[in-house]
């Protein structure tokens, strides 16, 4: 009987009820087709590999995570929080032990989805990875996470929640900000103060195929992974990279990322993008899980796959081989923190976002307290085109007692001020999350 030699829990949740349109790309058949292909491979039939429900997550696992304004309920459906339910149901599988790794396949997604949240942007409304990380740190402790983002754009959102945290490690390969949504993740991002160099990214050129990724997962991500040294593994599993894909113009294969897979070791996975519903979508999935459980996966293959046709040039070759060695070096000497002001002992950076999904414009100044002896109260004002000026406050792990202090005195201030419509405020340290509105 053929039994897999790492115990699998997969949780599966196709949100019958949420589309952003009837025929957008991000729809349930995402996960419908791969669902079949699963079943008809046999998968829940192997010994060790087990088919979950999502947990709910609730709106006290997002506000631990997320300045949400109003609030959590204004940006969310039930579908978000059965998601990032997926998510930690995932997460808890493997922390309790009732399997080695875990695969959540399901949507909506959420890696675009960033520290401040007004509504919906690349198709993410809230971060379902991190709400899992966090919800996992809340319950088990400290813990050193590396997170994994092999999504074909670039993972801004998860980068900008952990921008200032140096026990998460975030690394994102994905097609050059230059040629794709959303612009962002250059070499030269590389985390906050208090946190430089736990971010990485790696923006790899169109055509790009299976041997450029797995170069850079050899030289570049897997090194950095081994000198971290995290609890755990988690990959944002985004799927886009195929070279069938119709929203981007990569060229990675089912083979490809099982590979991939294979070589990362994740702990746990999450479903992220991947547009090809019928002709990638259920073989890379089904490689997944295969490669995940310990399995062979050397059988899968999707319709059409020519290895003459997707190869990548030469010139991509070399390309990919001088920036991952320019990575490597930035990665073991950050620069940084990048482009800010540093007024009265805070680090201030000033943004521009904008929420292609919901077509919001927010205008965001962050700021971090430049603490001797943690990491840093974080404060947040925000204003769109949807909500007016709002303030978050953060008082983050391990802060100390003069920093928990200033964040409720931000917070208590800025209520008395009567500037802000919505306050918000977050103290892991108390595990106090409240809300005010003026």
């Amino acid at each position: 009987m053929l039994k897999a030699r790492h115990p699998l829990g997969i949780v599966f949740f196709p949100a019958f009820d949420w589309a952003i349109t009837p025929t957008h790309p991000e729809r349930q058949e995402r996960l419908l087709y791969t669902q079949d292909q699963l079943r008809e491979e046999g998968v829940f039939d192997i010994a060790g590999i087990t088919e979950l429900k999502p947990d709910l997550a609730t709106p006290a696992d997002v506000a631990r995570v997320h300045f949400c304004f109003p609030d959590v309920a204004a940006v969310t459906t039930p579908s978000h929080m059965i998601s990032a339910g997926g998510a930690i149901r995932a997460a808890r599988t493997v922390l309790e032990k009732e399997a080695e790794k875990a695969f959540a396949l399901v949507r909506p997604p959420g890696h675009h989805a960033m520290k401040v949240v007004h509504g919906a942007r690349g198709f993410c409304n809230i971060n379902i990875e991190a709400v899992m990380v966090e919800w996992l740190r809340e319950r088990f402790g400290p813990l050193r996470v590396a997170i994994v983002d092999t999504d074909c754009h670039h993972g801004d959102g998860t980068q900008d929640v952990y921008w200032h945290d140096p026990d998460t490690l975030f690394i994102s390969l994905h097609q050059d900000g230059r040629t794709l949504y959303p612009g962002t993740g250059y070499p030269y991002e590389m985390g906050g103060p208090k946190a430089l160099g736990t971010t990485v990214n790696i923006p790899l050129p169109p055509g790009t195929s299976d041997e450029g990724f797995l170069f850079a997962m050899r030289e570049v991500v897997m090194p950095l992974i081994e000198t971290f040294k995290p609890d755990l593994v988690i990959n944002s599993a985004g799927q886009d990279n195929h070279f069938s894909d119709p929203i981007t113009d990569m060229s990675f294969s089912a083979q490809g990322y099982a590979k991939l897979t294979e070589m990362l070791r994740a702990d746990i996975a999450v479903l992220e993008g991947g547009y090809a519903i019928q002709g990638a979508l259920p073989y890379v999935n089904l490689g997944l899980v295969l490669s995940m459980a310990g399995l062979d996966y050397s059988h899968v293959r999707e319709p059409n796959f020519d290895p003459a046709a997707v190869r990548q040039s030469t010139k991509v070759t070399g390309y990919i081989e001088e920036v991952c060695r320019e990575i490597a070096a930035l990665a073991r000497h950050p620069k940084g923190p990048g482009k800010g002001d540093v007024i009265n002992g805070w680090f201030t950076r000033r943004k521009t976002l904008y929420y292609d999904t919901d077509a919001i414009t927010e205008y965001q100044t962050e700021s971090v307290r430049l603490c001797n002896h943690c990491r840093g109260v974080l404060k947040f004002e925000t204003e769109s085109t949807r909500n007016p000026l709002c303030l978050g406050v953060e008082a983050p792990v391990g802060a100390c007692g003069k920093c928990v202090e200033e964040a409720y005195r931000i917070y208590e201030s800025g209520q008395i001020k009567g500037e802000y419509r919505h306050l918000q405020l977050i103290d892991r340290v108390g595990k106090n999350y409240a809300s005010y509105t003026g």
